[in-house]
């Protein structure tokens, strides 16, 4: 039922906006505002306030206001500008009713709901008369004209599911339904429950783009679509899909699809659609809200955009037959529990191929917060563009991903010269990696990785973490197991600051043409090369044994270029600590197919090469190792660089001298050291213990 409240005739003698405002409550009858400020009173999260618009759009402030798309004004005869407090929709026009002489100037006691004619003026008019039962009227001789929508005001509109389809309170002429087929056609927030499946089951959005925002409110939603998509945003300035508080809320998609959609888009242009995911939009969209989510992509993608995906909080699960979450433009993730299941794709993507795009930065993926938990059949993380892990303003993100079943290949053994960690060494010979030939890479960013925050684990049949570009890992913890290589960057690397990089086993610890270590404290458990500065892209396997490169998807393999005819390195050390430990077979603790250059630092490498040429130290170029670098080399073998002795050291005690010591994991014969002749090292208090990765007992004493 439409609800007016007749303004008085003292209120509008003046047309002052003053006046107007005053003699509107501008309130719902459940004590909500619709379009002015739609916190929630039983103390939900607010879902489109100006303060909470993630867009800053404005649409929704607390003062109820005019869109920009209508223009109130007066009567030519009047020098009043009508600026009321009371907003008129951006969808709604005001005009003389067609069935009378006089019409009654309306003000709700709550804003107007939107309708789909957004093009539309409001007029006010000044007052003349009065009617014959006291209510004041407008001045009928005169053009300007003003119009009731077709709809309720004051109460959001709210779409109910049932066996029988949706029924809908409060729609106006921004709300159809046909059956389960819902369809919005303006901006503003709109209310969801129920349950419902079918092969009508759909919410579709198509407003006009420069209308507001559309806020889909899901207070405990079931929604299977047994044909197509439950959600499907056609055309909007941006969508919301918001899980209220206390709610839980499933969708689900056909496993195929068969129906294709034809209409206009802003620009006049005709285009043909066929939905790719349970929620599928075309244009930027954002998923929050304090409640549950759950979603169930049995075609493609679970959450699909084509523009720019945003998730802000909320205990999301998808679980994909292909794509988890896919913005083709570019994914954020700033809050929430996601918990991310794709049998047969990527977890969360971003893949634009545009070039204009690419340069604009898009194509990339940015996570500031959450804790996100994926499970893939390829990349864990992947972007076409670059991808960073940050802590946001009050959140330190937590990412865990596990790969093609996770690393599973290369394993640790008990055989071996006095075992490994806990008894437990390497299987002997280097041999190549054993890492699939499709892209099943933890992290992957096509231009770089910039990881500065936030709780990392990586468990990957590929690489770890693997760039096109260049990687740089400047604070946060992680751990990485892999079949491939455990970071590998194609063009540089870079590990400083307060980075914690832990490598448990891999084939290859560190990787790319371009190797530079300013701090952090990193730890690389390996059955060929700890650090391997190489570039190149022969498809021969080198001296080091690395695997076949592979194009695709993944871009190069993991394994080594190392002893590849062309390939050139440079290393440098000027910080951190740093752990090396490599297995048997013809391996290096520190390889590079050019020059290395160790300044400063504390290296402590554990190289059990019992075959080939290297060992501890290896380069192709010329090796600098400064006596401000703190290094220490165990080895069952010569190592090509650095100042060896021939020193017998066991698992009993430490070794090294009266700056550095470390007790070693294996026995053998052969030490390369930095500061001296080392020893055995009765004592190591008073000096500083820093341990790697997260072991309590694999750690050096410095000085």
């Amino acid at each position: 039922m439409n609800k007016k409240k007749i303004i008085t005739l003292g209120c509008l003698s003046s047309l002052s906006i003053a006046l107007l405002t005053n003699c509107s409550d501008a309130t719902s009858a459940d004590g909500e505002f619709y379009n002015n400020s739609p916190a929630e009173v039983n103390g939900d999260e607010s879902s489109s306030s100006f303060t909470d618009d993630p867009y800053n759009e404005g649409i929704y402030s607390s003062d109820s206001q005019l869109s920009p798309e209508s223009s109130a004004t007066v009567n030519p005869t009047s020098s009043a500008t009508a600026s009321s407090s009371n907003s008129v929709s951006p969808t709604s026009s005001a005009t003389d009713s067609p069935n009378s002489s006089t019409t009654t100037a309306s003000s709700s006691s709550a804003t107007v709901s939107p309708i789909a004619n957004s093009s539309s003026s409001a007029t006010v008019l000044p007052i003349s008369s009065s009617s014959s039962n006291g209510n004041p009227v407008i001045n009928s001789s005169s053009s300007a004209t003003t119009q009731q929508p077709e709809q309720n005001s004051g109460e959001r509109p709210a779409i109910t599911y049932a066996a029988s389809g949706a029924m809908v309170t409060n729609g106006g002429n921004c709300v159809t339904s046909n059956g389960g087929t819902v369809t919005i056609s303006c901006g503003g927030e709109y209310d969801f429950s129920g349950s419902y499946s079918g092969s009508d089951a759909q919410i579709l959005v198509n407003t006009a783009k420069t209308d507001s925002s559309v806020y889909l409110n899901m207070r405990g939603l079931t929604l299977t679509n047994t044909a197509d998509a439950p959600i499907y945003v056609q055309k909007a300035s941006k969508a919301f899909v918001v899980a209220k508080n206390g709610t839980t809320n499933t969708f689900s998609d056909a496993s195929s699809r068969t129906k294709t959609y034809n209409y206009t888009n802003d620009n006049g242009e005709a285009k043909t659609d066929t939905t790719g995911a349970c929620i599928y939009a075309k244009d930027d969209l954002t998923i929050k809200g304090e409640g549950t989510l759950i979603i169930k992509g049995n075609y493609n993608n679970g959450i699909h955009t084509s523009n720019d995906l945003k998730v802000k909080n909320g205990l999301i699960t998808v679980n994909a037959k292909n794509n988890g979450l896919k913005g083709k433009g570019s994914v954020e993730i700033s809050g929430g529990t996601l918990n991310i299941t794709a049998t047969n794709g990527d977890g969360i993507k971003s893949d634009t191929d545009d070039a204009t795009d690419l340069a604009n930065g898009k194509g990339s993926i940015e996570i500031t917060g959450g804790e996100i938990t994926i499970t893939s059949a390829y990349d864990g993380i992947t972007a076409n563009n670059a991808v960073t892990i940050a802590n946001g303003e009050s959140a330190s993100p937590t990412v865990k991903i596990t790969t093609g079943g996770g690393q599973n290949c290369l394993s640790l053994t008990s055989s071996g010269n006095g075992g490994g960690f806990g008894g437990g060494g390497f299987n002997p010979g280097g041999g190549s990696s054993c890492s699939p030939s499709e892209s099943m890479k933890g992290i992957k960013g096509d231009s770089s990785i910039t990881i500065s925050g936030g709780v990392i684990d990586i468990n990957s049949r590929d690489d770890g973490i693997h760039s096109g570009g260049t990687i740089t890992l400047s604070g946060g913890s992680m751990t990485i197991a892999t079949d491939d290589d455990g970071v590998h960057a194609e063009k540089a690397l870079y590990v400083k600051d307060n980075a914690n990089v832990s490598v448990t086993i891999a084939y290859e610890g560190m990787e790319s043409p371009d190797m530079n270590f300013e701090g952090g404290i990193t730890s690389v458990i390996t059955t060929d090369d700890g650090w391997n500065a190489a570039g190149g892209t022969s498809t021969t396997t080198g001296n080091n044994g690395g695997n076949t490169g592979r194009g695709g998807p993944g871009g190069f393999g993991g394994g080594g270029f190392g002893g590849m005819g062309g390939s050139t390195g440079s290393l440098k050390v000027t910080g951190g600590y740093h752990y090396i430990y490599v297995g048997t077979g013809d391996t290096d603790g520190i390889d590079s197919n050019g020059n290395i250059d160790i300044s400063a630092g504390v290296i402590v490498i554990e190289c059990r090469m019992n075959g080939g040429m290297g060992g501890m130290v290896d380069s192709d170029g010329n090796t600098t190792i400064s006596s401000n670098a703190k290094l220490l080399g165990f080895g069952t073998n010569n190592s090509e660089e650095g100042t060896q002795y021939s020193v017998s050291f066991n698992t009993n005690s430490y070794y090294g001298t009266s700056s550095i010591a470390f007790k070693p994991s294996f026995s053998g014969s052969k030490m390369v050291s930095s500061v001296g002749q080392p020893s055995a090292i009765s004592n190591v208090s008073g000096m500083t213990k820093t341990c790697f990765g997260n072991s309590t007992d694999r750690c050096v004493y410095t000085k």
